[in-house]
């Protein structure tokens, strides 16, 4: 008896284990597939795409729809002010959110819980756009690296997700026995807290950074300089520009220039795209970490 409930349970996993592999590779191809056609549009003859031929391989490999982008004087220009804008941003963000979550994350901090509130509040109601703009131009702000990045220095959800990480990770007898050897507060958390966090800070890191590279609306609406506008912005106004025709001017038709279009908005896809397609497979484990760390209540 004891034999055969072994081998009903053994079949059942491995029913159970099929089962997943199959729904597993249904999505794994339902979202993987999109990431795909783009690549394989982006390199084929506009004409096979809009025709519908393109659907596993390239038809008729080109290279016309990068070759229009590259031609855009102002596409590195954007890279680089992109590279900027992630690179301080970033370090602004995590300089401000790592001391402020392990902060609230003290019990002994006055206030702490009403301080929480009002952060947890900001994730529902803002001043809007009309008064951020306002406050903008108050601080001089406006057309310049800053507007981009000072009202934006602290997410209330990274700030919360470090906060949990602390709670979790750095117990209190840690800090009173670093107290009674004579540690200040401040030792304590650039010499004990922050090496014990390597973790967090990968993920705030990965976060900020991310969302700063597809960041555009900001651009949009604080700057007016275009030599300051960051990638996004840029290929934004390639794809403007090319729907009034001005990076078709080789184009005799309508239809004809629609397909150029498209080939270009596949290249744009791709050119934005690149570098976080290179660096995810080396820090999803980040991405998996920030998640189940912001799963855990604190």
């Amino acid at each position: 008896m004891k034999k055969e409930n072994r081998i009903a349970l053994s079949r059942a996993d491995r029913i159970f284990d099929t089962a997943n592999y199959i729904i597993l590779t249904l999505v794994l191809l339902l979202v993987a597939y999109p990431l795909y056609f783009i690549v394989i549009a982006s390199v084929s003859d506009p004409v096979a795409v809009y025709a519908g031929k393109v659907r596993l391989w390239p038809v008729q490999f080109t290279l016309e729809g990068y070759r229009r982008i590259l031609e855009y004087d102002a596409f590195f220009t954007g890279y680089r002010n992109t590279f900027l804008y992630t690179l301080i941003g970033t370090a602004v963000n995590v300089l401000v959110t790592i001391p402020g979550a392990y902060a609230l994350s003290r019990k002994d901090l006055a206030g702490r819980n009403m301080l929480m509130m009002m952060v947890t509040f900001t994730m529902i109601f803002n001043g809007g756009l009309i008064p951020t703009y306002l406050l903008v131009l108050q601080l001089n702000l406006y057309d310049s690296m800053w507007a981009l990045i000072l009202p934006v220095a602290v997410s209330a959800w990274n700030l919360i997700v470090a906060r949990t990480f602390f709670q979790q990770t750095i117990p209190d007898e840690l800090l009173e026995a670093a107290l009674l050897d004579g540690c200040s507060n401040a030792q304590f958390f650039v010499k004990i807290v922050l090496p014990l966090s390597k973790s967090i800070l990968a993920v705030m890191v990965l976060f900020y950074a991310v969302n700063h590279w597809n960041s555009y609306f900001n651009a949009l609406i604080y700057l007016k300089s275009p030599e300051k506008y960051p990638l996004q912005l840029v290929l934004r106004n390639i794809l403007f520009e090319n729907s009034m025709g001005d990076m078709v001017e080789d184009a005799s038709t309508l239809a004809a220039q629609q397909r150029m279009g498209d080939l270009i908005k596949y290249g744009v896809i791709m050119a934005s795209s690149l570098p976080l397609l290179i660096l995810y497979p080396f820090l999803q484990r980040y991405f998996i970490q920030g998640v189940m760390i912001g799963a855990v209540k604190g």
